[in-house]
Protein backbone atom coordinates (compact mmCIF):
# COMPACT_ATOMS: atom_id res chain seq x y z
CA UNK A 1 0.00 0.00 0.00
CA UNK A 2 1.54 3.63 -0.68
CA UNK A 3 2.08 5.73 2.11
CA UNK A 4 -0.25 8.54 2.85
CA UNK A 5 1.07 11.68 2.72
CA UNK A 6 -0.10 14.81 5.17
CA UNK A 7 0.09 17.91 3.59
CA UNK A 8 0.32 19.65 6.92
CA UNK A 9 3.56 18.11 7.64
CA UNK A 10 5.11 19.93 4.05
CA UNK A 11 6.24 23.04 3.36
CA UNK A 12 3.11 23.94 2.24
CA UNK A 13 1.85 24.14 5.74
CA UNK A 14 2.70 27.60 6.98
CA UNK A 15 0.72 29.14 3.14
CA UNK A 16 -1.46 32.00 3.62
CA UNK A 17 -0.80 32.04 6.99
CA UNK A 18 0.30 34.92 9.35
CA UNK A 19 3.92 33.79 9.97
CA UNK A 20 3.63 33.54 5.77
CA UNK A 21 2.36 36.80 5.31
CA UNK A 22 4.71 38.27 7.91
CA UNK A 23 7.59 36.61 5.93
CA UNK A 24 6.64 37.97 3.01
CA UNK A 25 6.33 41.43 4.38
CA UNK A 26 9.31 41.53 5.69
CA UNK A 27 10.82 40.79 2.77
CA UNK A 28 8.96 43.27 0.47
CA UNK A 29 10.55 45.67 3.44
CA UNK A 30 13.86 44.93 2.39
CA UNK A 31 13.33 45.73 -1.44
CA UNK A 32 15.11 48.79 -1.85
CA UNK A 33 12.66 49.43 -4.92
CA UNK A 34 9.66 49.91 -3.05
CA UNK A 35 11.30 52.51 -1.20
CA UNK A 36 9.54 55.32 -2.87
CA UNK A 37 5.70 53.82 -3.68
CA UNK A 38 4.01 55.76 -0.49
CA UNK A 39 5.24 59.28 -2.42
CA UNK A 40 2.71 58.11 -5.58
CA UNK A 41 5.68 57.55 -7.80
CA UNK A 42 5.60 55.09 -10.36
CA UNK A 43 8.48 52.18 -10.87
CA UNK A 44 8.61 50.62 -13.68
CA UNK A 45 9.95 46.42 -14.16
CA UNK A 46 13.34 46.77 -16.72
CA UNK A 47 15.87 43.78 -16.32
CA UNK A 48 13.49 41.71 -14.16
CA UNK A 49 14.06 44.55 -11.79
CA UNK A 50 12.12 47.57 -10.51
CA UNK A 51 13.48 51.05 -10.73
CA UNK A 52 11.47 54.27 -10.32
CA UNK A 53 10.04 55.34 -13.87
CA UNK A 54 11.15 59.60 -14.37
CA UNK A 55 8.22 61.67 -13.88
CA UNK A 56 9.12 63.25 -17.11
CA UNK A 57 8.30 59.95 -19.11
CA UNK A 58 4.86 59.06 -17.37
CA UNK A 59 2.54 57.71 -19.76
CA UNK A 60 5.41 56.76 -22.03
CA UNK A 61 5.39 52.75 -22.09
CA UNK A 62 7.81 50.34 -24.36
CA UNK A 63 5.93 47.97 -25.74
CA UNK A 64 8.76 45.36 -24.70
CA UNK A 65 8.27 45.65 -21.38
CA UNK A 66 5.75 45.78 -17.89
CA UNK A 67 5.04 48.24 -15.88
CA UNK A 68 3.34 49.03 -12.22
CA UNK A 69 1.60 51.97 -11.64
CA UNK A 70 0.83 52.54 -8.14
CA UNK A 71 -1.70 55.84 -7.22
CA UNK A 72 -2.48 56.63 -3.46
CA UNK A 73 -5.28 58.61 -2.53
CA UNK A 74 -6.92 59.46 0.33
CA UNK A 75 -10.99 58.90 0.70
CA UNK A 76 -12.94 59.56 4.20
CA UNK A 77 -9.57 60.27 6.02
CA UNK A 78 -8.09 56.47 5.04
CA UNK A 79 -5.72 56.38 2.24
CA UNK A 80 -6.18 54.22 -0.62
CA UNK A 81 -4.00 52.68 -3.36
CA UNK A 82 -5.24 51.42 -7.31
CA UNK A 83 -1.87 48.83 -8.34
CA UNK A 84 -2.47 48.40 -11.70
CA UNK A 85 -0.18 45.73 -13.72
CA UNK A 86 0.19 47.02 -17.66
CA UNK A 87 1.70 44.16 -20.31
CA UNK A 88 3.23 45.22 -23.32
CA UNK A 89 2.73 43.75 -26.42
CA UNK A 90 5.99 42.50 -26.67
CA UNK A 91 7.15 42.06 -23.01
CA UNK A 92 8.21 38.50 -22.11
CA UNK A 93 6.29 35.89 -20.20
CA UNK A 94 9.35 35.81 -17.97
CA UNK A 95 9.05 39.69 -17.74
CA UNK A 96 5.83 39.95 -16.81
CA UNK A 97 5.86 37.39 -14.73
CA UNK A 98 8.40 38.65 -12.56
CA UNK A 99 5.96 42.25 -12.48
CA UNK A 100 3.24 39.82 -11.56
CA UNK A 101 5.23 38.48 -8.67
CA UNK A 102 6.54 41.86 -7.81
CA UNK A 103 2.65 43.25 -7.83
CA UNK A 104 1.56 40.80 -5.18
CA UNK A 105 4.85 41.68 -3.19
CA UNK A 106 3.56 45.40 -3.23
CA UNK A 107 0.24 44.55 -2.33
CA UNK A 108 1.68 42.52 0.47
CA UNK A 109 4.03 45.63 1.76
CA UNK A 110 0.35 47.64 2.00
CA UNK A 111 -1.44 45.17 3.68
CA UNK A 112 -3.97 44.22 1.09
CA UNK A 113 -5.03 47.13 0.76
CA UNK A 114 -4.52 48.05 -3.03
CA UNK A 115 -7.41 47.17 -5.32
CA UNK A 116 -4.75 45.51 -8.38
CA UNK A 117 -5.57 45.68 -11.85
CA UNK A 118 -4.57 44.21 -14.95
CA UNK A 119 -3.84 46.07 -17.81
CA UNK A 120 -3.23 44.90 -21.52
CA UNK A 121 -1.57 47.68 -24.08
CA UNK A 122 -4.14 49.22 -26.09
CA UNK A 123 -7.01 48.03 -23.67
CA UNK A 124 -6.02 50.72 -20.88
CA UNK A 125 -8.94 51.30 -18.24
CA UNK A 126 -10.58 54.57 -17.73
CA UNK A 127 -8.60 54.73 -14.40
CA UNK A 128 -5.35 53.81 -15.90
CA UNK A 129 -5.96 56.75 -18.64
CA UNK A 130 -7.00 59.36 -16.54
CA UNK A 131 -3.47 59.20 -14.72
CA UNK A 132 -1.76 60.53 -17.65
CA UNK A 133 -2.40 63.44 -20.34
CA UNK A 134 -1.45 60.94 -23.03
CA UNK A 135 0.10 57.35 -23.27
CA UNK A 136 2.44 56.93 -25.65
CA UNK A 137 3.59 53.30 -27.04
CA UNK A 138 7.27 53.25 -27.50
CA UNK A 139 8.63 50.42 -29.69
CA UNK A 140 10.93 48.10 -28.25
CA UNK A 141 12.23 48.29 -24.59
CA UNK A 142 13.56 50.72 -22.28
CA UNK A 143 17.43 51.63 -22.51
CA UNK A 144 19.81 51.37 -20.25
CA UNK A 145 20.05 55.43 -20.06
CA UNK A 146 16.49 56.05 -19.88
CA UNK A 147 17.24 59.67 -17.48
CA UNK A 148 18.87 61.75 -20.02
CA UNK A 149 18.80 61.97 -24.31
CA UNK A 150 22.27 62.49 -25.53
CA UNK A 151 21.55 63.97 -29.09
CA UNK A 152 24.47 61.87 -30.65
CA UNK A 153 23.40 58.75 -29.69
CA UNK A 154 19.34 59.59 -29.48
CA UNK A 155 17.59 57.41 -31.94
CA UNK A 156 14.82 59.20 -34.39
CA UNK A 157 11.38 57.86 -33.81
CA UNK A 158 7.97 58.69 -35.97
CA UNK A 159 4.88 58.73 -33.92
CA UNK A 160 1.42 58.43 -34.75
CA UNK A 161 -1.11 60.31 -33.92
CA UNK A 162 -4.43 58.99 -34.78
CA UNK A 163 -8.46 59.34 -33.29
CA UNK A 164 -11.11 61.50 -32.46
CA UNK A 165 -11.96 63.88 -29.75
CA UNK A 166 -10.47 62.40 -26.13
CA UNK A 167 -9.80 58.90 -27.75
CA UNK A 168 -6.37 60.22 -29.14
CA UNK A 169 -3.73 57.18 -29.82
CA UNK A 170 0.15 58.08 -29.95
CA UNK A 171 2.85 55.14 -31.06
CA UNK A 172 5.76 54.16 -32.86
CA UNK A 173 5.63 53.51 -36.27
CA UNK A 174 8.59 52.86 -38.99
CA UNK A 175 10.84 55.66 -39.70
CA UNK A 176 9.17 55.44 -43.41
CA UNK A 177 7.76 57.65 -46.19
CA UNK A 178 5.05 55.02 -46.04
CA UNK A 179 4.03 55.07 -42.72
CA UNK A 180 2.44 58.05 -43.16
CA UNK A 181 -1.40 58.54 -43.60
CA UNK A 182 -2.55 61.05 -45.16
CA UNK A 183 -5.24 61.34 -42.18
CA UNK A 184 -3.48 61.76 -39.66
CA UNK A 185 -0.56 63.47 -37.43
CA UNK A 186 3.06 62.55 -37.22
CA UNK A 187 5.91 63.42 -34.91
CA UNK A 188 9.16 63.03 -36.34
CA UNK A 189 11.40 63.00 -32.74
CA UNK A 190 14.84 63.92 -33.53
CA UNK A 191 16.52 64.37 -30.23
CA UNK A 192 17.24 67.88 -29.97
CA UNK A 193 14.23 69.11 -32.64
CA UNK A 194 10.46 67.69 -33.55
CA UNK A 195 8.64 68.36 -36.47
CA UNK A 196 5.09 67.44 -36.79
CA UNK A 197 3.68 66.70 -40.16
CA UNK A 198 0.05 67.43 -40.48
CA UNK A 199 -1.91 65.12 -43.16
CA UNK A 200 -4.59 67.02 -45.20
CA UNK A 201 -6.95 64.77 -43.72
CA UNK A 202 -5.91 65.15 -40.25
CA UNK A 203 -8.95 66.40 -38.24
CA UNK A 204 -8.09 69.25 -35.83
CA UNK A 205 -8.49 66.70 -32.23
CA UNK A 206 -5.02 64.94 -33.96
CA UNK A 207 -3.68 68.16 -34.53
CA UNK A 208 -3.89 69.71 -31.11
CA UNK A 209 -2.58 66.64 -29.33
CA UNK A 210 0.50 66.75 -31.37
CA UNK A 211 0.92 70.26 -30.42
CA UNK A 212 0.02 69.74 -26.93
CA UNK A 213 2.63 66.69 -27.03
CA UNK A 214 5.72 68.94 -28.98
CA UNK A 215 4.89 71.09 -25.76
CA UNK A 216 5.90 68.19 -23.41
CA UNK A 217 8.80 67.05 -25.25
CA UNK A 218 9.93 70.63 -25.04
CA UNK A 219 9.34 71.10 -21.21
CA UNK A 220 10.72 67.31 -20.32
CA UNK A 221 14.10 68.48 -22.17
CA UNK A 222 14.21 71.71 -20.39
CA UNK A 223 13.40 73.95 -23.30
CA UNK A 224 16.58 72.30 -25.63
CA UNK A 225 14.25 71.36 -28.15
CA UNK A 226 13.46 73.20 -31.17
CA UNK A 227 10.06 72.46 -32.90
CA UNK A 228 8.28 73.20 -36.09
CA UNK A 229 4.94 72.53 -37.57
CA UNK A 230 4.40 71.56 -41.39
CA UNK A 231 1.36 71.18 -44.07
CA UNK A 232 1.41 68.09 -46.31
CA UNK A 233 -0.02 70.45 -48.79
CA UNK A 234 2.34 72.78 -48.68
CA UNK A 235 5.37 71.54 -47.27
CA UNK A 236 8.42 71.43 -49.29
CA UNK A 237 9.26 68.39 -50.81
CA UNK A 238 12.75 68.34 -50.38
CA UNK A 239 12.23 69.26 -46.48
CA UNK A 240 13.75 67.52 -43.36
CA UNK A 241 10.79 65.96 -42.58
CA UNK A 242 10.79 63.97 -45.56
CA UNK A 243 14.58 63.05 -46.31
CA UNK A 244 15.08 62.21 -42.79
CA UNK A 245 12.59 58.79 -43.54
CA UNK A 246 13.54 55.94 -45.10
CA UNK A 247 11.79 54.20 -48.41
CA UNK A 248 11.96 51.02 -46.99
CA UNK A 249 7.99 48.75 -46.28
CA UNK A 250 6.52 49.96 -42.95
CA UNK A 251 6.28 47.02 -40.22
CA UNK A 252 2.54 45.62 -40.40
CA UNK A 253 2.46 46.05 -37.02
CA UNK A 254 2.83 49.31 -37.00
CA UNK A 255 -1.10 49.62 -38.04
CA UNK A 256 -1.92 48.04 -35.19
CA UNK A 257 -0.68 49.27 -32.19
CA UNK A 258 -2.86 47.02 -29.55
CA UNK A 259 -0.82 43.64 -30.31
CA UNK A 260 -3.18 40.43 -31.71
CA UNK A 261 -5.97 42.62 -30.67
CA UNK A 262 -7.92 44.24 -33.70
CA UNK A 263 -9.83 47.27 -31.90
CA UNK A 264 -9.98 48.93 -29.08
CA UNK A 265 -13.58 48.46 -28.85
CA UNK A 266 -12.76 44.83 -27.06
CA UNK A 267 -13.55 44.64 -23.53
CA UNK A 268 -11.46 45.86 -21.06
CA UNK A 269 -9.91 43.09 -18.20
CA UNK A 270 -9.69 44.26 -15.14
CA UNK A 271 -8.55 41.53 -12.25
CA UNK A 272 -9.06 42.29 -8.74
CA UNK A 273 -6.72 39.76 -6.64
Amino acid sequence: KAKQYDWKDSNLALFGSDLDRQVKKESAEKERAWAPVLENRRPQLYNFKVVEWPKELYGKFYSGDSYIILNAYMEQDKLCYDVHFWIGKESTADEYGTAAYKTVELDTLLDDLPVQHREVQGHESRLMRSYFPEITYLAGGCPSGFRSVKTREYKPRLLHFKGERQNIVVWEVSKSRKSLDNTDVYILDLGDRAIQWNSSGANKNERFKAAQYLQGLKSERNGRLSCEVIEEDSADPNHEFYSSLTEEEADPADSNPFGSQQSRSGQKRMLRR
